[in-house]
C-alpha cells in the first residue's frame, strides 16, 4: 500500500515539475525575464500534479480514443483550475491569477486558451509521459522508490508548511489594506497605520517572492500606496499643527503667568 502510494507520489512531483517547467518557460517569454512561477520554494506547482494524477486515473481507459481525452482532459484540468483559484482567493483574499483581461474567461479563473492547451497536455500525457514513465518505473527498485518518494514527501510537506506562511503573512497584508482602505482618510488610525507599516517592513521577501510569481495578487499595489501616502502626509500635517498649538499655548501661559 505504502508503495503504490509513493509510486503515485513521485508521479505527481514529476508531473508537478514539467508544469513548473512550462510556466517559467512561458511567463519568462511574456515578461521578458526570468519568473520563478511557483507557490512553493521548490521547483514544482502542485496544480499540475494534481491535474496528472486526476487525468491518469480517470482517463486511461480513453487512450485509444483522442477526442475524448481533449475534450474530458481540458474539461477536469480546468476544473482543478477554477476551484484550485477560488479556495486561494477564499483563504488569502486575493487572486493569484486572473484572465478577466481575456474575451475566453469564466470568472477571469479560466480561459478557453488555457482549457484547450490543458486538453492538447491531456492527450501527451496519456500517450506518451505515461509510457515514459511507466517504463523507467519498471527498471526500478521498490525499495529504491520507497526511500526516494519518503524523502521527496517529507521535503514537500516542510515546503508547503513554509510558503504556506508566507502566503498567511501576504493575507494579513491584504486585510489590513482593506482596513485603511475603509478609513477613507476621515480619521488617521494611528495605531492601524503604525500596525501596518510593521507588517510592511516583514514582508520584503513576500513581495519579492510571491509577487513577482503571481503579478496579478500585487495590481493594486500603487492605490494602497498611494493612500499610504496619503495618510502619512496628513498624519505629518497633523503633528505640524498639534506642535505649533502647544507652542502657541505654551506663550500664551507664559504670558498669563507674567
Amino acid at each position: 500500500m505504502y508503495l503504490k502510494l509513493m509510486e503515485v507520489f513521485l508521479y505527481f512531483i514529476v508531473a508537478s515539475f514539467l508544469g513548473y517547467t512550462a510556466e517559467v518557460i512561458k511567463c519568462s517569454i511574456s515578461y521578458k525575464k526570468l519568473v520563478n512561477r511557483g507557490f512553493l520554494f521548490g521547483p514544482i506547482c502542485p496544480i499540475y500534479g494534481v491535474g496528472f494524477v486526476l487525468i491518469t486515473w480517470l482517463l486511461t481507459k480513453y487512450e485509444n480514443d483522442l477526442i475524448i481525452l481533449f475534450l474530458m482532459g481540458a474539461l477536469i484540468t480546468s476544473t482543478v483550475e477554477y476551484y484550485t483559484s477560488y479556495i486561494l482567493e477564499a483563504i488569502f483574499h486575493n487572486r493569484w491569477w486572473d484572465y478577466s483581461y481575456r474575451k475566453d474567461n469564466i470568472n477571469g479563473r479560466i480561459c478557453l486558451k488555457n482549457s484547450i492547451l490543458f486538453g492538447i497536455g491531456t492527450c501527451f500525457i496519456i500517450k506518451i509521459l505515461n509510457p515514459l514513465l511507466y517504463q523507467l518505473r519498471s527498471h526500478l527498485a521498490d525499495k529504491f522508490i520507497i526511500i526516494i518518494g519518503t524523502i521527496f514527501l517529507v521535503i514537500f510537506i516542510l515546503d508547503m508548511i513554509f510558503s504556506c506562511i508566507i502566503a498567511y503573512n501576504l493575507r494579513h497584508r491584504i486585510i489590513i489594506a482593506e482596513e485603511l482602505k475603509s478609513a477613507k482618510l476621515r480619521i488617521i488610525p494611528t495605531l492601524l497605520e503604525r500596525k501596518y507599516k510593521n507588517e510592511i517592513s516583514h514582508l520584503k521577501f513576500v513581495k519579492n517572492r510571491l509577487f513577482n510569481a503571481f503579478p496579478d495578487i500585487w495590481k493594486d499595489s500603487k492605490k494602497e500606496q498611494e493612500l499610504i501616502t496619503k495618510i502619512k502626509s496628513k498624519d505629518k500635517e497633523t503633528k505640524k499643527k498639534d506642535k505649533k498649538n502647544y507652542k502657541i499655548k505654551k506663550k500664551m501661559s507664559k504670558k498669563s503667568k507674567k
